[in-house]
């Protein structure tokens, strides 16, 4: 059973007032750092568990993630436990262009 895992993200970013252009480019950066830290709980797996949960995340301003919550449920738990948990495996973010920031990532889990 193959596995693809799917990162998008729907910009809410708190006073980003600078270069769109930055902005988008640290958006980027931002959903292939997360990606990169998404798996696949192994029972959400089993149970044939797919769904999109959406997390807001808030960003100081040196890229450290302060805050993680659920947005919206996948309508899994463990999907929904995966994506707050994962925030914690991230790491420091790109520093926000302008400042301190939130952002609401849509993480999507799908079997194939």
């Amino acid at each position: 059973m193959k596995t693809i895992l799917k990162i998008s993200a729907a910009l809410s970013v708190l006073a980003l007032s600078v270069n769109p252009a930055f902005a988008d480019d640290w958006l980027t950066s931002v959903k292939r750092t997360v990606a990169s830290k998404q798996s696949y709980p192994r029972t959400a797996q089993m149970r044939g568990e797919e769904g999109t949960a959406k997390v807001k995340i808030y960003i100081s301003a040196s890229g450290q993630i302060q805050k993680a919550e659920l947005a919206e449920s996948s309508g899994s738990t463990a999907l929904d436990k995966e994506a707050v948990a994962m925030m914690s495996r991230v790491g420091n973010l790109p520093t926000p262009p302008a400042g301190t920031s939130s952002v609401v990532l849509p993480l999507t889990w799908k079997l194939i």
